[in-house]
């Protein structure tokens, strides 16, 4: 039960976007920025970073999200995806994302975990600036959108099959029609 009233059948961060529409619309632009829109690094490489960082965090509702619109983005491929939750290192993805997940998941930590090293290695593996910088973003706001999930005691589904159901819409349409359903949840739940 969540630790304060949030609108009902929303889970995750539906809810507590729901409850406070004008914090939802920067969030679910941010989200759209980082991890929808043009970019070197694909939809799917961010998406991993995102649900790779709320695994790390143990949000569950934020991993099952994004592991599903990742899955999406790569050609339906959870096997990829959940190789990439559990061991990075030793998943079928680019020595790029491998360096770039080493920085996420030292940001996860702590950013002061970050080391030149880190950032070297991503270099050597292609990484643009843009991309390590957006790498550190990504892991950071997962880390707020994880604790803004978790912090409030949302619930999540657990059949991941609902999961898989909205993401298809994401992969496809972005995060402002996260916004544009959270509007609208919200407004029928005002009267």
């Amino acid at each position: 039960m969540a630790h304060i009233k949030l609108p009902e059948g929303l889970p995750g961060i539906r809810g507590p976007m729901a409850f406070r529409p004008e914090t939802a619309k920067p969030l679910s632009e941010l989200a759209e920025v980082l991890l929808h829109a043009p970019h070197s690094l694909t939809a799917g490489e961010r998406e991993l970073i995102g649900a790779y960082v709320s695994s790390l965090n143990d949000c569950f509702y934020c991993q099952a999200s994004h592991a599903a619109i990742a899955a999406c983005h790569l050609r339906g491929s959870e096997s990829l995806v959940a190789d990439v939750l559990h061991n990075f290192e030793g998943a079928a993805v680019s020595p790029k994302l491998k360096a770039l997940l080493a920085i996420a998941e030292k940001v996860q930590r702590g950013g002061k975990n970050v080391t030149s090293a880190d950032v070297e290695r991503a270099r050597t593996e292609g990484a643009t600036d843009l991309e390590i910088h957006d790498t550190v973003l990504i892991a950071a706001s997962f880390c707020m959108f994880n604790r803004y999930v978790d912090g409030l005691a949302t619930w999540a589904p657990q059949d991941l099959s609902t999961y898989r159901a909205r993401a298809a819409k994401v992969a496809q349409d972005g995060y402002g029609s996260v916004l544009t359903a959270i509007q609208e949840a919200a407004s029928g739940n005002a009267g």
